[in-house]
C-alpha cells in the first residue's frame, strides 16, 4: 500500500468541517462549518477565506448552473447565493422531522442532486437518501439510514457509490443515468476494524474512490471492484471528514477536517483539527458537478 503525506493549508478551527466543493471557474473551494452553520470559500492562491452564516446546522451546498448554491440544512434545502448572501427556501422532504438534518450530498453527472438526511443525535435509521431535481420532484431514494454520508459515481455512470458510515461500508448500486434509477444494491467495500469510519469521498480519473476515515487519520484510496485499500493520505488529524479533487489541473486533493470529538488534553497534539488539509495523490479528478435544477 502506497504512503502519502498531506499538509494543513488553512488552520482555521472549524468544529465539523465538511462538504469541500471546487469551484473550477473560480479556482476556490467551497467548504462549511456544519455545526456553526457556515458556508466557507477559500482562496488558495491568497489563503484567504470568507464565511457567511446561515443560522442552522448546514450538511452540504453545491454549485448550481444558475451560479448561486443549493444548500442542505436542518430547516430543508435552501437556495443561497454569495453574492448576495441571501436564501430562499427550496424544498423541505422531512418538514415532520424537526431532529432531522441534512449530512452529504452530491450532484450526478447529469446534474440531479443525491442528498442524505440524518438525526442531530445520530438514531439509528432515521434518515433517507433523496434525488432532487425541482422543488416538487424529491424523492426518497434508501430509507433507513444512519448517518447519511459519501456519494460518488464512475465516469461512465453505470454505477453510483454510497456511505452510511455505522455500517463501515461503501454501497455500489447499479445506476441508470438516463432515469437516476438505482437497483442492485451490493456491499463494494468493507472497512476492516481499526482504520476509521467512512466519511466523505470522492473518485478519481481511474474510477477508485478516495474516502475520507473518520477516526482514522487520513484518506483511503479504494478499489471498488476488489474492495483493497491501494493508498492511504495521512492526515494529522483523527476525525477526518471528506475530500474533492481541485487545482489548476485537477491533481491536488482537498480534505476537511473536525475538532468536535477532541478532549482538551487531545488539542496540543491535534493543532490543525477543524483545518484544511491538501496532498498531491499522483492522480486526477474532475470538477464538481453543478445542479440543473
Amino acid at each position: 500500500m502506497i504512503t502519502l503525506q498531506s499538509k494543513c493549508v488553512f488552520s482555521g478551527g472549524a468544529v465539523l468541517a465538511e462538504g469541500p466543493v471546487w469551484d473550477e471557474r473560480s479556482q476556490r473551494l467551497y467548504w462549511l462549518d456544519i455545526e456553526r452553520g457556515r458556508i466557507c470559500r477559500f482562496d488558495p492562491s491568497s489563503k484567504s477565506n470568507q464565511e457567511w452564516i446561515l443560522g442552522t446546522r448546514v450538511g452540504f451546498a453545491v454549485l448550481t448552473e444558475q451560479g448561486d448554491m443549493l444548500a442542505g440544512t436542518q430547516e430543508g434545502l435552501i437556495r443561497f447565493s454569495c453574492d448576495t448572501g441571501t436564501s430562499t427556501p427550496y424544498a423541505n422532504p422531512e418538514s415532520d422531522l424537526s431532529q432531522n438534518r441534512f449530512n452529504d450530498g452530491k450532484c450526478d453527472l447529469q446534474g440531479r442532486l443525491w442528498a442524505g438526511t440524518m438525526s442531530v443525535e445520530e438514531a439509528d435509521g432515521a434518515g433517507s437518501l433523496y434525488r432532487v431535481t425541482a422543488p416538487d420532484a424529491v424523492s426518497s431514494q434508501v430509507s433507513s439510514v444512519t448517518i447519511s454520508n459519501g456519494l460518488a459515481w464512475t465516469a461512465d455512470s453505470s454505477a453510483m457509490y454510497y456511505i452510511d458510515s455505522p455500517t463501515r461500508r461503501i454501497d455500489g448500486f447499479d445506476f441508470n443515468p438516463g432515469s437516476g434509477e438505482i437497483s442492485n444494491r451490493r456491499t463494494a467495500i468493507a472497512l476492516e476494524e481499526g482504520i476509521g469510519y467512512p466519511d466523505g469521498m470522492t473518485i478519481d480519473s481511474e474510477d477508485m474512490l478516495w474516502v475520507a476515515l473518520w477516526e482514522g487519520w487520513g484518506v483511503g484510496r479504494f478499489d471498488p471492484k476488489t474492495g483493497e485499500m491501494l493508498a492511504k493520505i495521512e492526515v494529522p488529524v483523527a476525525c477526518v471528514t471528506s475530500c474533492c479533487f481541485g487545482g489548476a489541473k485537477m491533481d491536488e486533493l482537498y480534505i476537511t477536517t473536525a475538532s468536535r470529538d477532541l478532549k482538551e488534553e487531545d488539542r496540543p497534539k491535534q493543532p490543525d483539527a477543524g483545518g484544511i488539509f491538501v496532498a498531491h495523490p499522483g492522480v486526477t479528478g474532475t470538477p464538481s458537478i453543478r445542479f440543473k435544477g
